[in-house]
């Protein structure tokens, strides 16, 4: 069976209603940290199953909600999602013990606003950071990523860039 990922970050509590139409198109949403509010999360979770962790910037009640971080498998490939995760040979604190007692097929993190997909040969890893789907922040465009899971690989990716993020006022 495949299974359509759309996978996002740091909203930071806004969800640009282009989200939406991509998550209807999916079999599960991933949100890799700094959701900002639960409204976030409700409305991704009406649409399709959600699966997040908290980020540096999510409240309390936020973090009693999601976790740190995520391990799971689906389609046989094996998952590893947290907030704050770094990048090949720059991983942040306590990221390559969890790689190493894990070993996930991907590693899915947020935080940097920068969309990064690389492949960590070393530590036979595919690294995800979706850059940012809100409008707060230094980046200058909404980007998302969406893929396919299916007998054990992540197939098909496609990063969305939904264009100029909006301005804060807007």
């Amino acid at each position: 069976m495949m299974k359509k990922i759309l996978l996002l970050s740091d909203t930071h509590s806004f969800l640009d209603p282009r989200i939406l139409a991509y998550a209807k198109k999916a079999d599960e949403v991933w949100h890799a940290g700094d959701i900002g509010s639960f409204e976030v999360t409700d409305a991704l979770e009406k649409i399709k199953p959600l699966r997040a962790v908290y980020g540096n910037i999510d409240n309390n009640a936020l973090r009693q909600q999601f976790k740190e971080d995520l391990y799971f498998e689906l389609e046989g490939v094996r998952v590893f999602m947290t907030h704050i995760g770094g990048k090949p040979k720059k991983y942040a604190k306590g990221v390559l013990d969890k790689i190493t007692a894990y070993k996930p097929d991907i590693f899915i993190c947020g935080h940097s606003h920068i969309l990064r997909v690389a492949f960590d040969a070393t530590n036979q890893v595919l690294c995800i950071n979706p850059g940012a789907a809100g409008k707060h922040g230094f980046h200058k465009k909404q980007t998302l990523i969406q893929f396919e899971l299916q007998s054990g690989k992540a197939q098909n990716l496609v990063v969305i860039e939904l264009g100029d993020k909006p301005t804060k006022d807007s």
